[in-house]
């Protein structure tokens, strides 16, 4: 098989080591790289919960199958996932413990009991027993107590104990959930982590038996439910969500991780009653679960140390009038907004303006994760109730937002939105919305198209597009597309917008197959992609195939990537970069053939086969020519990146761009451009507050 492909596994796992890089990357600032320590430990997390737990469901069905990129077995994935695992993990630990000695400088400091006065451990013992002991429900093992449903990623303690006339036996203490998980000393800063707490006073809640060992240690429990198995004819698809999500919790483990070494009989049993494998045991020197950092962040902010990201907030776009009705702007020409960099409340605005207008009709959207007070919801609300025609798509199906949609999905049917869930065995993840106005004879349309989610919070933190258009073209694909869901089928045969899984992938084929003739005419061909991952052999394929025309193919791939550059004979035409940097990269843009031609889509969908044949998609067309152009600058701002890109070599491996000429951060780049934008926007509001109080000191006789 030709080594220009690279397993989607081991290239998420590089994907999440150039997360842990920021920890370790002493340029950036200190709390920040406590965030990303505490982001590289989430995200893998999921990964153990989602792709090892179905390659572990994958094994038990079909031990022989092999991925089509590598040709690897399910059984060499996973041991290759936890071989790697293992080689990452003492980098995470070293990182997280070189943050803390430098946090030290700013008087937080993670404390042991070896560093303790006589009066803080005075203290943390009263602590114990006012606030921990009487919560806690420790569980001795034997024949007579079975070993505990052990929840997923919570902390216990296990300790091996004997008693005056007994065996070993192992007891288990949960030490998390109930609990507040930083204890501080009196002195504000310096603290505790909760179960390291109760390990230490395990010896008061075993008193009548000896300690031997213990440890800390967590579960992580598979996490990948098949929703179209569950379905049952005499439960409503949101029922049937619900019941899954109970099913979860109860999913075999795939993961055991411990804070010390214990001896190997109590290893063995934790293994044997967990059914793990010695593979799947990893020893862990930092904090099993990171997730407290975001708490002890705000506490550092609070005390005003100068260790974070220089403040950045979403700006007024310069491309709007903040006094004008956004409906109105948009009849008259498209608008784009990006995000983080410029403010969501705009496209927020157009939803309250839809609610409030006696011309709007109807009002369709797709929702798939929202956010928790969502204005976005309440607007959907709002329209409903004025007796707007609202539907509204939600993906009950968003991998760890069940809960909330399910939640979402009651809210908006009480409020009168006709709530529907889309295809059986597609999830969708388009972001689509279609306003319908009648104006007397006239009917209008706006239709948004975005690549990202319709969430307040994310907008903040990940970079997105959102562009709205009143093209009629584009409106009345929009409504093909939602008649399709509404009916319980597919989109096809469209001419502007690209909608998987019928009609996106076979497009993108084609569009690539005309740059590669293109190619062999002898002219000038180009491709470029902006895209979360890349794992689509078929699109790959075809990359590979353009490339060997001497077609010029840029990519700009965060996550996975399947396909590795620069192989001669194979992906020599190809350059590949990812960019981690203090905002989640989010935006999907496709472009085709060069600057004086080309063809340029904005897209929820990644190049992945989930998203080309497994979900339902929109990309849409950028027509308008300031928008595009914006655009074309944007992907090549990122281009020359060489502060937060890496770029792949040609074994597959990421590599830190030399810093040649001037320096790049083209997040920083996009946040200073909006802050200029911003402040060259007219103060239409300030003068006029300034023209009426000049008119009342003329009127009283003051001047």
């Amino acid at each position: 098989m030709v080594q220009c492909y690279d397993n989607r596994e081991l290239s998420w796992l590089k994907f999440n080591e150039r997360v842990l890089e920021e920890a370790e990357n002493t340029s950036v600032p200190l709390a920040e790289r406590l965030a990303f320590a505490a982001i590289y430990q989430s995200n893998l997390d999921e990964f153990f919960m989602v792709r090892v737990g179905s390659l572990h469901d994958q094994f038990m069905v079909d031990p022989e199958f092999r991925e089509n990129k590598t040709g690897m077995l399910v059984g060499e994935q996973i041991k290759a996932i936890f071989e790697r695992t293992k080689e990452l993990t003492p980098r995470k630990d070293k990182a997280y413990a070189d943050i803390m000695k430098s946090l030290s400088e700013y008087g937080f400091i993670q404390v042991d009991f070896r560093s303790l006065s006589a009066e803080e451990e005075q203290y943390l013992q009263a602590y114990f027993n006012s606030e921990i002991l009487p919560l806690i429900s420790p569980q001795v093992i034997d024949k007579r107590h079975p070993f505990p449903f052990l929840k997923n990623k919570e902390i216990y303690a296990a300790v091996s104990i004997e008693g005056k006339n007994s065996t070993a036996k192992v007891g288990i203490i949960p030490a998390s959930g109930n609990f507040s998980r930083l204890i501080f000393l009196p002195d504000n800063k310096r603290f505790m982590l909760v179960e390291e707490l109760i390990l230490h006073y395990v010896g008061q809640v075993f008193g009548n038996y000896k300690i031997i060992d213990k440890t800390l240690f967590r579960v992580t429990r598979n996490a990948d439910i098949n929703v179209e198995e569950a379905l049952d004819h005499d439960l409503d698809f949101r029922q049937v969500m619900e019941e899954l999500l109970k099913k979860r919790k109860k999913l075999s483990p795939v993961r055991l991780e411990l804070s010390r070494n214990i001896s190997q009989a109590t290893l063995d049993y934790l293994c044997e009653n967990l059914e793990l494998s010695a593979e799947q045991v990893f020893r862990i020197k930092s904090p099993l679960d990171l997730s407290f950092v975001f708490t002890l962040r705000d506490k550092i902010a609070a005390a005003g140390c100068p260790i974070f990201y220089n403040k950045a907030e979403p700006q007024k776009s310069l491309y709007v009038n903040h006094h004008e009705p956004m409906i109105k702007q948009i009849l008259k020409k498209d608008m784009l907004l990006f995000y983080p960099y410029e403010s969501i409340r705009p496209f927020i605005r157009l939803l309250n303006e839809a609610a409030e207008d006696e011309n709007v009709v109807s009002v369709k959207i797709t929702l798939y994760r929202v956010a928790k007070n969502s204005k976005i919801v309440e607007a959907l609300v709002n329209m409903a109730e004025n007796g707007k025609d609202v539907m509204v798509l939600v993906e009950l199906r968003a991998r760890f937002d069940e809960e909330n949609n399910i939640g979402w999905s009651k809210r908006l049917e009480e409020a009168g939105c006709r709530v529907i869930y889309g295809p059986e065995d597609l999830k969708v993840h388009s972001k689509l919305l279609l306003i319908t106005r009648k104006n007397g004879s006239k009917v209008e349309h706006i239709t948004q198209i975005g690549t990202g989610n319709y969430n307040e919070k994310t907008s903040n933190l990940y970079t997105d597009l959102s562009l709205m258009t009143a093209d009629e073209n584009i409106a009345n694909e929009a409504a093909q597309v939602f008649n399709a869901l509404a009916l319980g089928n597919l989109a096809e045969d469209m001419k502007h917008l690209l909608v998987a899984p019928k009609c996106l992938q076979n497009r993108i084929l084609d569009m690539i197959d005309e740059e590669i003739a293109v190619a062999k005419s002898g002219q000038p061909a180009y491709l470029g992609f902006k895209l979360n991952s890349l794992t689509d052999k078929i699109i790959m394929d075809k990359l590979v195939e353009a490339s060997q025309a001497g077609v010029r193919i840029d990519l700009i791939v965060r996550g996975i990537c399947c396909l590795v550059a620069g192989v001669p004979g194979y992906t020599e035409n190809i350059s590949i970069i990812s960019v981690v940097g203090r905002y989640l990269e989010h935006s999907r843009i496709y472009i085709f053939g060069t600057k004086e031609r080309c063809r340029l889509y904005i897209s929820s969908a990644d190049f992945m086969t989930r998203n080309t044949l497994r979900r339902v998609e929109v990309a849409a067309p950028v027509y308008d020519k300031d928008i595009k152009a914006r655009i074309l600058d944007m992907f090549s701002i990122i281009l020359s990146d060489n502060m937060k890109a890496r770029r792949m070599n040609s074994n597959g491996e990421y590599i830190r761009r030399e810093v040649v000429g001037m320096p790049i951060d083209s997040q920083e780049y996009f946040i200073r451009q909006a802050y200029d934008n911003s402040a060259k926007i007219p103060q239409t509001t300030q003068k006029k507050k300034g023209i009426l109080i000049s008119l009342k000191k003329l009127l009283s006789g003051d001047k």
